[in-house]
């Protein structure tokens, strides 16, 4: 028995990155996969592609997330998705996971950052978080889950990232929040907070950086979507039936270096 079998979930930045990872990775564990993107509609459909190419169902669905009313347009075109794949087929029947990963990460120097810039970061990676939360739960039963993609940012800033560590923080402490009074419901809310992910390019555009977390790194390498992608499946499966509220670090050990 795959892990996530029988589920319907909805991915959120599916198009690339730890959000393609994501999407593939719940498909082989046996979960139907709606994908959403923003403009990028030509990676997600090769992301579905893959998907279908395994056997399993994948859908994509363009949205753009700093709008509440297209945050709660996309969870109900999911969620009908996966409505109609059980009166046609017999597969799914309702949503059963959400992974609120898109987001953005602009560097910009915090004495010049304007409050449009400000605005830009925390409804990207906050707002929609939130608004895509409250919508889910309207339209899951009992054992559904939501896992955001924070950061180790969250707890430990760098140079010009001040909005974006603002909102992975209120990210982890939403999740906290939303694991407090939804869990009656039996809705289980959690996050994972990768540090750095590997990309191609990554090496060459920033050498020193790839250089200094190697060295600094318990395990000495970068992340990949893979890691991150694991982490969302083991909180959405019935592994992590009792867990809600947690924040899972995935960050090849990073955080626990020492700090002098």
């Amino acid at each position: 028995m795959r892990l996530l079998e029988g589920q319907v979930a909805l991915v959120t930045g599916a198009s690339g990155g730890i959000g393609r990872g994501v999407a593939l990775r719940f498909a082989e564990q046996g979960a139907a996969v709606a994908l959403h993107c923003r403009t990028a509609v030509a990676a997600a459909r090769e992301v579905a592609s893959r998907i279908e190419d395994m056997g399993a169902r994948a859908v994509v669905l363009e949205a753009e997330l700093r709008d509440e009313a297209e945050c709660r347009r996309l969870v109900r075109a999911a969620a009908e998705w996966a409505a109609a794949g059980w009166a046609a087929a017999g597969w799914g029947g309702s949503l059963t996971a959400v992974v609120n990963n898109a987001g953005v990460q602009p560097a910009q120097p915090l004495p010049g950052m304007t409050a449009a810039q400000w605005r830009e970061v925390v409804d990207t990676n906050l707002t929609s978080v939130f608004a895509c939360t409250q919508a889910a739960a309207e339209v899951m039963g009992p054992g559904g889950s939501v896992t955001h993609i924070a950061s180790i940012e969250a707890s430990r800033p760098a140079p010009e990232h001040a909005h974006y560590s603002a909102s992975k923080a209120a990210v982890v402490m939403h999740a906290r929040s939303a694991a407090l009074e939804y869990g009656p419901r039996g809705i289980r809310v959690n996050t994972v907070s990768p540090g750095l992910i590997d990309r191609e390019g990554l090496a060459r555009d920033w050498p020193a950086g790839v250089e200094r977390w190697t060295r600094r790194a318990p395990l000495g390498r970068l992340g990949r979507p893979e890691d991150v992608a694991d982490a969302c499946v083991f909180l959405a499966s019935p592994l992590a039936s009792w867990i809600t509220g947690h924040d899972l670090v995935v960050d090849g050990g990073v955080s626990v270096g020492p700090t002098w």
